[in-house]
């Protein structure tokens, strides 16, 4: 069987690979994100993953890639992960009160045979009114700077979201159910 490959550090994708029992070997890309293209987001997020993912292919020739890009929509404005306690505020503040698109794009590479698909998943999530208070003190935390949109769902961010409407896992970081079917399609079962 061919080796799998994750084309990530995310340690929020390897766990969700591991949860559903999937075997595979760890290799983060050094693709370089451009969030400033100017494409429609769905396009975008499958785009960056489509990067990462022939970033990794150079070095794996008989292996399965996975990777994947997750960035937040609102008003026609794209959010990948905030390098400043500033620009988590900005975030914070855009989606505070209000529903935004979480899209990941995903592609799955089989080395072997140049078989590819790229694909993305999209998941509205609706924010509560966050105050000013309530953002310092998550952003204190740490935990929305390597996060895109500037948040965690699975973290202490869980405490703004009033709704979501589609797959949870998405916002998390990979839309299991779309990855899994597409597997299928690489010969690869899970259950």
């Amino acid at each position: 069987m061919q080796k799998i490959i994750l084309a990530s550090q995310s340690p929020r994708r390897r766990d969700l690979l591991k949860q559903i029992g999937l075997e595979f070997e760890i290799d983060p890309s050094n693709y370089e994100e451009d969030m400033t293209l100017d494409m429609e987001p769905r396009k975008l997020a499958e785009y960056l993953s489509l990067g990462k993912t022939k970033d990794v292919a150079q070095r794996h020739k008989d292996s399965i890639i996975i990777s994947a890009d997750t960035i937040i929509a609102v008003d026609n404005e794209v959010f990948g992960k905030p390098k400043t306690p500033e620009k988590a505020k900005y975030m914070l503040q855009k989606l505070s009160g209000r529903a935004h698109s979480v899209i990941t794009g995903f592609t799955i590479i089989n080395t072997e045979i140049n078989k590819q698909i790229s694909k993305s998943v999209e998941t509205k999530v609706y924010f509560k009114n966050i105050s000013e208070e309530e953002m310092d003190a998550y952003i204190a935390t740490g935990e929305p700077l390597d996060k895109g949109g500037g948040y965690a769902i699975q973290g202490m961010a869980a405490l703004f979201v009033e709704k979501i409407e589609g797959d949870y896992f998405n916002i998390v970081g990979l839309p299991i159910i779309a990855i899994v079917d597409e597997l299928k399609n690489f010969g690869i079962k899970i259950l």
